[in-house]
C-alpha cells in the first residue's frame, strides 16, 4: 500500500502517517528525514542537495524526487510506504507520478487530513518548547506544572518562531496557495481518502482504516 499524506502544517499528518505506517508495518517516509541521512551519509544526491541547501536555495523538484525514489526502492518498501511531506505542490506531484510509471509504481492512496484553520492557529500558537532538553508542552492541551518552566529539566520554556500566530498564518496562506490544490489532483485521481484531524488521537488509527480498508 503506497500512500501519500496531505494535510496543512499542525494538521496531525505525521502522528497518522506513524500510525499507518506502525499498523501495516511499511516506511514512514519524511522527506526532511530523507535528505537528512544522504547529507549525513554523504551519497551524491545528497552532497548535490546541500550545495543548494547551503546558498538557500530550494531543492529542485526533480533533485527532490530522485531521494525520493532511491528511498522507496530499498527492500522495506515492497510492500509499501507513507510519503509525509512531499509532494507539496502540482509540479511535484506529476514529476513523482511521472517517475514512478518509469518504475512501474503507483501511488494507491493520499490521505487528506482535514483541520480549520482556527484550530491549527490554535494548535500551534499554543506550543511551548524548552530548548535545554527538547520537550514540548502546549499551554491548553498539555500544560507543564509550572507556567512556562519545562517538567523534565526545569529550563524555561519558550515559543518557537514558527509556532507564532502571525507565522502560522502565512504558513497556512502559503499552503491553501502550493499544496491544496494537490486534494484536487488526487480527487482528479479517484485515490484521494479524506479524515478529519480535529477528533481525538486515540481515534485517529480507526478513522483512517475506515477509509482504506
Amino acid at each position: 500500500m503506497k500512500i501519500i499524506m496531505l494535510g496543512a502544517p499542525g494538521a496531525g499528518k505525521g502522528t497518522r502517517a506513524a500510525m499507518i505506517a506502525d499498523y501495516f508495518n511499511i516506511p514512514h517516509i519524511s522527506t526532511g528525514d530523507i535528505f537528512r541521512a544522504n547529507i549525513k551519509n554523504g551519497t551524491q544526491l545528497g552532497m548535490e542537495a546541500k550545495g543548494f541547501m547551503d546558498q538557500g536555495l530550494l531543492v529542485p523538484d526533480e533533485l527532490t524526487v530522485k531521494i525520493l525514489l532511491d528511498r522507496v526502492a530499498a527492500d522495506d518498501c515492497r510492500e509499501g510506504y507513507i510519503l509525509d511531506g512531499f509532494p507539496r505542490t502540482i509540479p511535484q506531484a506529476e514529476v513523482l507520478d511521472q517517475e514512478l510509471v518509469k518504475m512501474g509504481d503507483k501511488v494507491d492512496y493520499a490521505i487528506d487530513v482535514d483541520v480549520p484553520d482556527d484550530v491549527i492557529i490554535d494548535r500551534m500558537s499554543g506550543r511551548r518548547a524548552c530548548l535545554k532538553c527538547g520537550a514540548t508542552f502546549h499551554i491548553a492541551h498539555v500544560p507543564p506544572k509550572q507556567e512556562g518552566i519545562c517538567d523534565k529539566c526545569g529550563a524555561e520554556l519558550i515559543q518557537r518562531a514558527d509556532d507564532a500566530p502571525e507565522t502560522v498564518k502565512n504558513r497556512l496562506t502559503v499552503y491553501h496557495e502550493q499544496t491544496q490544490p494537490l486534494i484536487d489532483f488526487y480527487q482528479g485521481k479517484g485515490i484521494l481518502k479524506q479524515v478529519s484531524g480535529t477528533g481525538a488521537v486515540k481515534d485517529a488509527l480507526q478513522d483512517m482504516l475506515a477509509v482504506l480498508i
